[in-house]
């Protein structure tokens, strides 16, 4: 038993003097990096990393904007109401309608077999989505009905035309959902994952560079103001942080490397596109097929009214 308080007294020691040491040099590259910031530690006594390193330090800088700028916006594509603010209003009254269906069922399943009426149930509101698209579908076949519903209008031209508006509109709407799905699988998540996994790893080997390269200079300051029986441990503490920071630096130029030889976000870019151009082409081609009748009963309407 008292071997092993011993030994745990040994391994508690080593422990401590492991966290001292590390406290001490991370207190060492904080004063060394507060020096250089206040310019008290001369160019020429920062150690000066290799261009490879640097050159790639400013490529992955670059990429990392261009993934945080785009994926700023494309966000957008991950809620469907990004077009159309007014679904704000129509979300409230739709919530009312919600609560009423809701009390309404309630009431019809817990008053029967009371003196009290029981309501019939009703069915609740379908869901609509939230887009300009299905906005302009709803509001124009609401208005061709309103048109054709009343006295002489089941052939009117204007009520006509607003219902092939509304048809072209509600099949944008449908393609306009299955835009935004496939570019919240193929683009947003991918992108995402790419910012979260490899660019941050690069990042994160950067730091570790950063922070060698502090320990290092630190050591060589404090190499300079050791006494004569100090000097070969100071050497070889020199020695050890240079030797940390080339294989910290290897690794981080590997890793960067590997960030600005993958092909992903470039395949990324490309399903963004493809995306965007389905959605475009069969927008167009259902506002075409529209406007071609449209312009037909635009054409006998100024015909008949001339």
């Amino acid at each position: 038993m008292e071997g092993w308080n011993k030994l745990q007294s040994s391994f508690a020691g080593l422990n401590l003097g492991q966290s001292a040491n590390k406290f001490t040099k991370g207190f060492n590259s904080q004063l060394q990096a507060t020096k250089e910031r206040l310019g008290q530690i001369a160019p020429d006594e920062i150690t000066e990393l290799p261009q490879e390193y640097k050159d790639l330090e400013a490529r992955v800088d670059a990429l990392r904007n261009a993934h945080f700028a785009l994926l700023k916006i494309t966000k957008a594509y991950g809620s469907e109401t990004y077009d159309y603010p007014t679904q704000i209003q129509e979300s409230i009254t739709e919530l009312s309608t919600s609560i009423g269906t809701g009390i309404t069922n309630f009431a019809a399943a817990n008053l029967k077999g009371t003196s009290i009426p029981a309501p019939q149930p009703v069915a609740a509101p379908q869901a609509q989505h939230k887009t300009l698209p299905h906005a302009l579908a709803r509001a124009a076949a609401s208005g061709a009905q309103g048109v054709q519903a009343s006295p002489g209008g089941a052939d009117d031209r204007l009520g006509r035309g607003l219902a092939l508006y509304a048809a072209s509109w509600d099949k944008i709407g449908a393609v306009r959902v299955e835009q935004d799905t496939a570019i919240q699988r193929s683009f947003l998540a991918p992108w995402q994952q790419t910012l979260s996994t490899a660019i941050d790893v690069a990042m994160k080997a950067r730091q570790a560079v950063r922070i060698s390269r502090l320990e290092l200079d630190s050591a060589k300051q404090s190499m300079k103001t050791v006494g004569p029986p100090r000097q070969e441990q100071s050497r070889l503490e020199v020695e050890n942080a240079e030797d940390d920071l080339v294989q910290k630096t290897e690794v981080a130029i590997t890793l960067m490397k590997n960030v600005l030889d993958n092909p992903e976000p470039l395949k990324n870019l490309n399903d963004l596109v493809k995306a965007q151009l389905n959605y475009y082409a069969q927008a167009a081609e259902a506002l075409q097929a529209a406007q071609g009748e449209i312009e037909e009963l635009s054409v006998g309407a100024e015909g008949d009214y001339r």
